[in-house]
């Protein structure tokens, strides 16, 4: 059996924790600030984990992650 491929979209977009945890960027940071408030900027800079349904999903395209 061939070794299965990494997804290379998702692996940019995610991290897998030492736990196991997927976590992502938040979204809505890349353009269109200039209305925003600093508060609301800095906030999307944290990282959030993701769901246990949207993490199952993620986990089969990272094989080896």
């Amino acid at each position: 059996m061939p070794k299965m491929k990494t997804h290379k979209g998702a692996k940019g977009r995610v991290k897998v924790t030492a736990r196991g945890k997927i976590m992502a960027a938040k979204p809505g940071k890349r353009h269109l600030n200039w209305h925003k408030s600093g508060g609301k900027i800095r906030a999307k800079s944290k990282k959030f984990a993701l769901a246990e349904g949207e993490a199952r999903r993620i986990r089969e395209l990272l094989p080896y992650e």
